[in-house]
């Protein structure tokens, strides 16, 4: 199951997932983009943009309002739709309208592959390459991992550090697959002190010892943060 989160308050972009994109709102050309992958939910709080996704023709939940993160978001949709223990849940942000359904493809498969290997994960994510201009700019996580692809740390500063130089950074994409109950542990954790300072939540997994494993993919889609993302996103793929 894929469930995109799609609030409407957003400080650098409200109302955002409602954006025209290529002639339809923005969590509608997330959710056709996804759907050719897995059943698509889309999880909201906003009356508004459950009669967009139906309009459209997609499921569509109504979730609290209150929700401090995505996460706890599409853990209540899942609840709400009564998925099982076992399913497989990918979590697409609503603001990702040109996402390839192969990245989302790579995360739902490296899920399903952790959940029986000998190294468990909590979550499963993905990243891509990206130069060192890309790795200056705080808006786009990096990620830092061990021989086997697992996260060892996510931050918004460039690391690693180029001491001695070199020209390739992980660039963190925020889909996250989880088991079902993964998700459902991940959401009884507390914050973590690392959460609050960088302000992501993916580190609350390590904080508390979890593991994260990830997936390389190649992808020239990037969330839609401002408006100025979205003029550049509509010059990139011509929309």
């Amino acid at each position: 199951m894929i469930v995109i989160p799609a609030r409407m308050a957003s400080n650098r972009f409200p109302a955002k997932v409602l954006a025209d994109i290529g002639g339809v709102p923005m969590v509608v050309a997330t959710a056709r983009r996804v759907s050719e992958v897995d059943r698509v939910v889309i999880a909201t709080d906003s009356e508004a943009v459950r009669e967009v996704a139906e309009a459209y023709g997609f499921e569509a939940v109504m979730t609290s309002s209150s929700h401090q993160s995505g996460t706890d978001r599409v853990a209540e949709a899942v609840r709400i739709v009564g998925a099982d223990a076992e399913e497989i849940i990918v979590n697409v942000q609503g603001d990702e309208p040109f996402i390839e359904p192969e990245v989302v493809r790579k995360v739902y498969e490296k899920t399903k592959k952790t959940a029986t290997s000998k190294r468990p994960a909590m979550m499963v994510s993905c990243y891509k390459y990206i130069d060192s201009d890309a790795a200056e700019d705080p808006n786009h996580v990096k990620v830092v991992t061990d021989h086997e692809d697992y996260a060892l740390y996510f931050s918004r500063s460039k690391i690693p550090y180029d001491r001695d130089p070199h020209d390739r950074w992980k660039g963190h994409l925020g889909i996250y697959g989880f088991i079902r109950r993964t998700l459902e542990t991940f959401c009884t954790l507390e914050e973590s002190p690392l959460e609050k300072v960088e302000k992501l939540e993916q580190l609350r997994a390590l904080w508390h010892g979890y593991e994260i494993a990830m997936v390389e993919v190649s992808s020239r889609s990037f969330g839609i943060d401002t408006k100025e993302d979205l003029e550049k996103a509509k010059r990139i793929f011509g929309v």
